[in-house]
């Protein structure tokens, strides 16, 4: 374990700007307490945020985080605790120097959902093919670059190290990790079984909540930047006020005093997850998909349209709180921490767009929505509410075939031509209800395609409704 004096590192893999506005901003604040003992490396794994890279690299790391609450008060924070942008090269070179060294102690990574490549039972899925090339030699998914990274750190010592997922995925340590052994083991290259081993040995990967609604940075929020700040930021980043980060402390190589700014490190995270992921996640989705259906542009427009206000608040209700309340106390207040989501969802100075919100629908229906269904068919309960959910996203897909769409459709485990081939079925509900990665066993089950069947035709009344008073 490093002395409290110690230069240690924390990589983070992921440029995005959920991790400037959460997980560097925490590193941020403690830095204010005096907490100056970690450096904060940034890396992406992928060439798509070259010129982020390169605007931070010219600010020396630094940006300017805009807060905004409920009533419209903003504040600007310089941002100052990435000491080191990593250029990224073809073969992530200066990321595994960075990774392999000793005194990096934690790696941490913001790569989406659908970035672990996880099937309805959690394992790996091969066929994908960003998976299938970085199995034969490629590092274009987290796994394959952490094999490369971990296999070098291994040769220089092999120094214990902490991996810290910080994605909306449940029981995301664990399964990233399960991931992560089932690469190395399909891969089976020279020395993967010593890298295992020493995975189990001397690594840990503590599961995580995240919870901060980052909108993607516009020009308007350069614009306010320049204009509140004097500075002429290249790459701000704009939050709500509401930050929350819950992690399991378990920690293999030291970290930093990160309770001392308002992190909460318990000894299991699962009841924080589940509400997070339920609660908030699941009905984001559900504004954002019902949102564009009627035409709006972002999450605020949207849950202010009474109708969908309901719709959100009664799959909460319905269904989530009996289901997690079902077999055990909740150290949550649910129906109160429903209110402040959709309170949250409702800030109108957030802006934050139905498009980024409505993304990724084939991994958040089984990573968000059908344990909810599932729970529910299983003591006995027809989840009428959250029904709604994929149904709002299967006649969402029927507006992505149709060409209809406001904006393009971005889905990292999204299948065009299965998805066509579904909607061209003879009974493409059916088709729909079949799909095993969306519904695991519930899949092709008369009760689910029978409910699904029922809550679209509520959606397409539900539009009809809406549309009607709105040409009126």
């Amino acid at each position: 374990m490093p002395s409290p004096n110690a230069s240690s590192t924390w990589l983070h893999l992921g440029a995005g700007s959920f991790h400037r506005a959460h997980q560097a901003w925490y590193l941020h604040r403690l830095r204010e307490t005096g907490g100056t003992s970690w450096r904060l490396a940034l890396a992406n794994i992928r060439d798509d945020a070259g010129t982020l890279l390169h605007d931070l690299a010219a600010q020396h790391g630094a940006y300017t985080l805009e807060t905004v609450d409920t009533a419209g008060h903003r504040q600007y924070t310089r941002i100052e605790s990435i000491d080191a942008v990593v250029p990224w090269d073809a073969e992530l070179a200066a990321l595994c120097e960075i990774g392999a060294a000793p005194d990096t102690r934690v790696i941490s990574f913001t790569v989406t959902e659908g970035g672990y490549y996880l099937d309805q039972q959690h394992q790996l899925d091969a066929t994908q093919p960003d998976i299938a090339a970085d199995l034969r030699g490629s590092a274009c998914t987290l796994y394959g670059a952490l094999a490369r990274l971990l296999r070098l750190r291994l040769q220089r010592g092999g120094a214990p190290l902490t991996l810290l997922n910080c994605d909306n995925l449940r029981h995301n340590g664990e399964r990233f990790r399960s991931g992560l052994r089932q690469f190395l083991t399909l891969r089976g290259e020279p020395g993967d079984s010593d890298l295992i081993a020493w995975l189990d040995a001397h690594t840990s990967t503590p599961n995580t909540m995240v919870d901060r609604i980052t909108p993607r940075p516009t020009d308007a929020l350069r614009q306010r930047v320049a204009a509140q700040t004097g500075s002429q930021d290249r790459c701000p980043v704009m939050a709500e006020t509401f930050a929350q980060w819950v992690v399991e402390d378990d920690f293999r190589a030291g970290r930093p005093a990160l309770e001392r700014v308002g992190v909460d490190f318990v000894a299991s995270v699962l009841p924080y997850e589940e509400a997070k992921i339920r609660v908030l996640n699941a009905s984001h989705s559900c504004i954002a998909w019902a949102g564009t259906l009627l035409g709006l542009h972002t999450i605020d427009e949207s849950v202010a349209v009474p109708s969908i206000h309901r719709m959100a608040s009664a799959y909460v209700t319905d269904d989530v709180i009996p289901c997690l309340t079902a077999n055990q106390p909740c150290p949550i207040d649910l129906a109160a921490y429903r209110d402040t989501v959709l309170d949250r969802f409702a800030n109108p100075h957030i802006r934050d767009t139905n498009q980024r919100v409505a993304a990724d629908g084939f991994s958040k229906i089984p990573g968000f929505i059908t344990p909810t269904l599932a729970e529910s068919f299983a003591r006995g309960h027809v989840p009428l509410a959250t029904a709604m959910l994929p149904a709002l996203f299967f006649v969402f897909l029927e507006r992505w075939q149709a060409g209809t769409l406001p904006y393009a459709y971005q889905d990292g485990q999204f299948d065009p031509v299965a998805a066509r081939a579904m909607l061209e079925a003879d009974d493409p509900v059916a088709e729909y209800c079949r799909n095993t990665a969306l519904w695991g066993s519930l899949a092709g089950t008369e009760a689910l395609t029978g409910l699904v069947r029922n809550a679209i035709e509520r959606v397409r009344a539900w539009l009809a409704v809406e549309q009607a008073a709105t040409a009126g």
